[in-house]
């Protein structure tokens, strides 16, 4: 799946690629900074009903949210990985094999460690007010 979107339209985005892939618990986010990861989990995380401050778990690793729909949500962000045993020590393992939708940005710290059936989500600028989405699974 490719789309084009404006970033008054993520809500929008975020509920055709809910439609599509919402059967799947792991979602690993790529993209460079300000591609608009957080942005997109935001949206997403609005139209999961999380009533939770959303925000990038950047220091933390690991964000928990509670949504009417989805049961807990992790939001983590693997930036500051320094390799995949850091992040089994941290836990991540746990929250992606928990059955609980993950969200995760920067997975390719610590990709070994993300399940087959991950949803990849590639983010690009392509404007100020522009993005480009494709996803594989």
């Amino acid at each position: 799946m490719e789309l084009n979107y404006e970033l008054s339209q993520a809500a929008d985005t975020a509920a055709a690629i809910w439609d599509q892939y919402g059967q799947y618990s792991v979602w690993a986010f790529h993209g460079e900074l300000g591609a608009g990861k957080t942005t997109f989990i935001h949206a997403l995380c609005s139209l999961l009903n999380v009533k939770d401050t959303v925000s990038s778990p950047t220091f933390a690793l690991i964000n928990e949210y509670r949504s009417a729909n989805r049961g807990s949500i992790y939001h983590m962000d693997w930036y500051r990985l320094k390799d995949e045993e850091e992040a089994i020590q941290a836990g991540i393992e746990d929250c992606l094999y928990s059955g609980s939708l993950c969200l995760v940005e920067w997975p390719e710290k610590a990709a070994g460690l993300l399940p087959d059936d991950t949803v990849h989500i590639y983010l690009e600028t392509t404007g100020p007010h522009t993005r480009r989405i494709v996803i594989n699974n």
